[in-house]
């Protein structure tokens, strides 16, 4: 393959382009990205063999229950992944799962709404993990002044932390996750890319902040729930069948459920990053790696991917409001927004990080690895293609 830095080009089999890091292009034009994407396929196939996979695992869940209330942990935020996984665990599967919603202050109220209902309806116990909020808005703040992309990225640690430590509490081994990669695509880490060691030192280097109550990941933590608790996260759609728009339709016409307008738009900070800091501030739309992925499974047409990335992520006038809001509600003047907008973009590796300990290690085997998870993570597939390309 042949990298391609001052042309621009386009997957000929998706829609990743070059704005997308580390891509390359075959002969054919298509893309390293389009590769790793079949072998992630090829990792975790679906069918008949994806459902005995994920049934082994329900009977393992099940097994490990007796004598609990719950066989397993489900993270919810009101979106369709999780609601959909909460209806198949009970209705399907016939487990036992305690849904766990993480509050950090940012929620949709349409989200907040979404989960009551489908918990209500399949009588699933709800528990609500609410964040001190002042905490959670230096965490905000720091990832904002620092200039990286991915601003929300603590909420993903902090969402892991609190599953993990709800499951320790129950004695519970399986944390089932929502996620999946044929409906959402594995992102460049140097879009995504964040953890605990440096959202300590963004804290202390830009809010003077240590945290007393938010919940978050160390690397022993990491070590300690997967290693010796032996807690792991499982991703069903990643070998079940599933698609995003039949689940709605189903979710709407038997719950109630409402849509909130786009992908993880369900939480406010998280639809501004997604949808105004990334892209405008960045160039970055994550929609290139999203479409692309349900191009290729099929859930969309390329044609109709390229016509979706002709419009804004989303409603232009709700940007200007979201902007206005997380202003607010994070307590920056206008003066100090416009700062903050305008200074250097920066990105992960430009701070302390676990990332040159992870990637030192990546090169050990998958057997060493399934300690920490069930299966390899995409992060895995992105270093192996991306080095294997680069090396042409």
């Amino acid at each position: 393959m042949n990298k391609s830095k001052n042309e621009y080009r386009i997957c000929t089999r998706g829609i990743w382009d070059t704005t997308v890091p580390g891509i390359t292009f075959d002969e054919n034009g298509v893309s390293n990205y389009a590769e790793m994407f079949d072998k992630l396929v090829k990792y975790h196939p679906e069918g008949m063999e994806g459902n005995t996979y994920w049934e082994n695992i329900v009977d393992r869940m099940r097994e490990k229950g007796k004598g609990k209330k719950y066989d397993c942990i489900i993270g919810v935020s009101g979106g369709t992944d999780s609601s959909y996984l909460l209806h198949i665990a009970k209705k399907t599967y016939g487990l036992r799962p305690l849904a766990v919603n993480l509050d950090n202050g940012w929620s949709s109220e349409i989200a907040v709404q979404n989960i009551k209902k489908v918990t209500k309806a399949l009588d699933i116990d709800l528990e609500t993990y609410v964040i001190d909020y002042e905490e959670v808005k230096a965490v905000l703040r720091a990832y904002m002044k620092a200039g990286l992309p991915w601003i929300d990225g603590p909420t993903d640690n902090s969402i892991k932390a609190v599953l993990f430590k709800i499951a320790d509490r129950e004695g519970i081994k399986y944390v089932v996750n929502g996620s999946d990669f044929r409906s959402e695509g594995k992102q460049p880490s140097e879009w995504t890319y964040t953890d605990s060691k440096q959202m300590l030192y963004l804290l202390i280097k830009f809010e003077g902040v240590r945290l007393k109550t938010y919940p978050y990941q160390s690397l022993f933590d990491m070590i300690n729930s997967s290693m010796v608790k032996k807690i792991k996260d499982y991703r069903p759609f990643n070998h079940i069948e599933y698609e995003k728009k039949p689940a709605q339709d189903f979710l709407t016409n038997e719950y109630g459920w409402e849509y909130y307008g786009g992908h993880h738009h369900e939480n406010i900070f998280t639809r501004f990053a997604i949808g105004y800091w990334m892209p405008k501030k960045f160039g970055i739309d994550k929609r290139i790696i999203t479409l692309s992925a349900q191009v290729l499974t099929g859930q969309i047409s390329r044609e109709h991917a390229l016509e979706m990335m002709k419009h804004p992520p989303y409603d232009e006038d709700l940007m200007e409001r979201d902007k206005e809001y997380i202003t607010k509600k994070l307590d920056f003047s206008r003066e100090e927004f416009d700062r903050i907008w305008s200074a250097e973009n920066k990105h992960y590796w430009d701070y302390p990080s676990y990332m040159p300990l992870f990637e030192k290690y990546l090169k050990l085997s998958t057997t060493f690895l399934r300690k920490f998870f069930p299966t390899p993570p995409t992060i895995i597939f992105e270093r192996q293609t991306r080095k294997n390309e680069n090396s042409n």
